[in-house]
């Protein structure tokens, strides 16, 4: 699984770089990077900078390479490996996707960055709940609050309640954008469906912390 996601992420990578290339004689000599709420361009850089996100790109791939090596004894992922490397590959699709996003955006002038991003942003959610019940303890994958970490059922339950509330609140954030709703109802949902996952965890810590049961 390690071999195919390097080889899925190194694919992805050469993707979204030849596509900005190919754009990249059409792009205007300063780029937009920065939208307000109005979704109006109000910060700039040279053209160059789209590669950025291919550096963004390769930087994450070594990284996920790099941190399972880094892991204590008793957190590898060795229980979770394929899902492990699925999140990695995940993780590198969003950023292509956003690079060449805004590839695009810079060279339509038309397309609206803030709505395109969050919807990217909310199919990032929805996949990575789809496989967080198979998350195991480790420091670098998942939702690591301490309660979670001190506690195998506490990990289980936060993680179970995490692929609902991803999946949840990434549909519900999709719909809100194809209704046309402002963004930040959007931003709301997907910060919430984050959090909640997170108070849950000391929610149930605390539960059995009262019962006697840690």
């Amino acid at each position: 699984m390690k071999q195919r996601f390097l080889l899925l992420s190194a694919l992805l990578t050469l993707a979204a770089s030849g596509f900005c290339a190919w754009l990249y004689p059409d792009l205007p000599a300063s780029i937009p990077t920065h939208w307000n709420s109005d979704g109006v361009a109000d910060g700039f850089s040279p053209r160059l900078g789209i590669f950025v996100y291919s550096a963004l790109m390769l930087a994450a791939i070594g990284a996920w390479r790099a941190l399972p090596s880094l892991s204590p004894q008793r957190f590898t992922i060795d229980a979770f490996a394929p899902t492990w490397w699925q999140g990695g590959v995940m993780l590198v699709a969003f950023i292509g996707y956003v690079q060449c996003l805004h590839a695009w955006a810079a060279y339509s002038g038309g397309t609206d960055m803030g709505r395109a991003t969050l919807a990217g942003l909310a199919l990032l959610f929805a996949f990575t709940g789809n496989v967080m019940g198979k998350v195991r303890r480790n420091f670098w994958f998942g939702v690591r609050t301490p309660w979670a970490l001190a506690n195998e059922r506490v990990w289980y339950a936060t993680h179970r309640m995490a692929a609902r509330a991803m999946v949840a609140g990434a549909a519900l954030a999709l719909l809100l954008l194809l209704l046309r709703a402002p963004n930040s109802w959007a931003v709301a949902v997907l910060a919430t469906s984050a959090l909640l996952p997170a108070a849950w965890s000391l929610l149930y810590y605390k539960r059995f912390e009262r019962r006697g049961a840690l």
